[in-house]
């Protein structure tokens, strides 16, 4: 089924500590070649890379701004550090720019300035959403976890707070984040003395199980799903649900071409059928998933259904 639509499409922060080469080429094809209307920028997962990419920020904006892109920064997913709080408050403090709060000191040192709500904030409810409004929230990236129910409840909720309302389609998906760096520690290696093992892995570490499956992924600090989330034939109900925007999770894929078949999508140019199994041959050896939609276990892939 191919939908027609205004739906916003978006590409959310790099979660990987990708070299600072390999992040100013990616930005350059998505400004140039990527019909995305929306970019977050920033450091989402551990403060230690933001120095080898921060001093291109003004830079990729400028260039995203100047292809039509409109720019978001977002910030830490995890404040548990003095210097971590001052980035977090420095860019929570910006007025000419549009911030994605992710952490609560971020929440706090925005105080009721207008805001967006990242996935990392759980804006679970109705009632979160609605107090989220009235600490200036105008816009909410709800958890990837929520089966549809939730987020069509969730969607009406906002909706009528006058929100914006956007769901992740595409990507692993964020599980957790920890104190300690798993990545580290699988090397051998201290949070402290990392040496920035992640850099490696530039679409996370593989775990496995003991009978050598693939279960998870790890980027420093957080634990990822093993298979992207694809919600391509899901996007018609979330649109009719009020969802406003669908956000792309950078992978590493090509991602100009992730963005192009979710574009067609959306502007009705190609059977969504046609476009998921594009999709999927994009996406390499990952496995597609959307069982959190579909209120089961999120690794698994479920037929999704027309909108009513």
């Amino acid at each position: 089924m191919a939908v027609k639509t205004m739906t916003k499409l978006t590409l959310g922060p790099i979660a990987y500590h990708w070299s600072a080469d390999a992040r100013r080429d990616f930005y350059a094809r998505i400004a140039d070649e990527a019909p995305v209307d929306e970019v977050y920028l920033g450091e989402v997962i551990c403060s230690k890379r933001a120095p080898f990419h921060e001093a291109d920020l003004p830079a990729t904006i400028e260039r995203l701004e100047r292809a039509g892109k409109r720019v978001i920064l977002s910030t830490l997913a995890e404040v548990m550090l003095k210097r971590e709080r001052k980035a977090t408050e420095d860019i929570a403090e910006m007025d000419s720019a549009e911030i994605e709060v992710n952490n609560a000191a971020g929440l706090f040192a925005r105080g009721k300035r207008p805001h967006r709500i990242g996935p990392f904030m759980n804006a679970y409810n109705e009632a979160t959403i609605a107090w989220m409004a009235g600490q200036g929230a105008t816009h909410v990236c709800l958890p990837a976890e929520m089966p549809a129910p939730a987020i069509a409840a969730a969607a009406r909720a906002a909706g009528a707070l006058g929100l914006g309302v956007e769901v992740q389609v595409y990507g692993r998906a964020s599980l957790a984040v920890s104190a300690r760096c798993y990545h580290a520690r699988a090397h051998g290696r201290t949070k402290d003395n990392c040496q920035f093992v992640c850099e490696e892995d530039s679409d996370g570490m593989p775990l496995r199980t003991r009978d050598d499956r693939p279960i998870l992924r790890v980027n420093g600090i957080q634990t990822l799903s093993e298979s992207y989330i694809d919600l391509l034939p899901e996007a018609a109900c979330l649109i009719a649900d009020g969802v406003t925007h669908l956000r792309l999770m950078p992978q590493a894929v090509d991602m100009v071409a992730v963005a192009q078949v979710f574009r067609d999508v959306l502007d009705g140019h190609v059977p969504t059928g046609e476009a998921d199994a594009h999709l999927a041959m994009l996406s390499g050896h990952a496995g597609l998933s959307n069982g959190f939609y579909h209120g089961t276990a999120g690794y698994r892939r479920i037929a999704a259904a027309a909108p009513a």
